[in-house]
């Protein structure tokens, strides 16, 4: 899962306007809500821009959340301290635009996320996701997220689990 044809950085003045993923609400979120999230320190954006036109050819978002220790399986509960809640890095959205999917991006930005996460200075348990529908639930599943309390399309991946299936340090 190599970056090569695309460039992950900080959303800054990049052109949002042709960006479609196929998903009206994560366009619509990309297109016109993305920056106040970011300018209230909602969330952080980071985009992948390909090399040769510069056009952004994904994105996607980070928060810091927690999660109660009761939505998570006992056999991990039982290794964490004795807290209510456990800190996780909250990925928000990830979106690839419809001429960049097939190519593994998403995979990519992911990975991106996760070294992000586990590079950072603030202490994450895990990477919590919100699956949008069932397509992106098997997205996550298949790099092995689990479901995270009753809502079948909230998944974890503990950040251990994360970094050595995806990468980081």
């Amino acid at each position: 899962m190599s970056p090569e044809p695309f460039r992950l950085e900080l959303l800054a003045r990049h052109d949002r306007t042709a960006f479609d993923c196929g998903v009206p609400e994560l366009n619509a979120y990309f297109h016109t809500r993305v920056g106040q999230d970011v300018k209230r320190h909602y969330a952080t954006c980071f985009v992948a821009v390909d090399k040769q036109d510069e056009r952004v050819a994904g994105y996607y978002t980070l928060s810091m959340g927690s999660v109660g220790l009761g939505d998570l399986p006992e056999s991990l509960v039982k290794k964490l301290p004795r807290y209510p809640q456990a800190p996780v890095a909250r990925l928000g959205r990830l979106a690839v635009d419809l001429n960049f999917q097939g190519q593994k991006l998403g995979g990519v930005l992911l990975a991106d996320a996760v070294c992000r996460v586990a590079q950072s200075e603030v202490a994450a348990y895990a990477v919590v996701v919100d699956a949008k529908d069932i397509s992106a639930t098997r997205f996550y599943e298949h790099f092995g997220f689990l479901k995270l309390g009753r809502d079948p399309r909230t998944l974890f991946l503990p950040l251990s689990t994360a970094v050595k299936k995806l990468g980081g340090n």
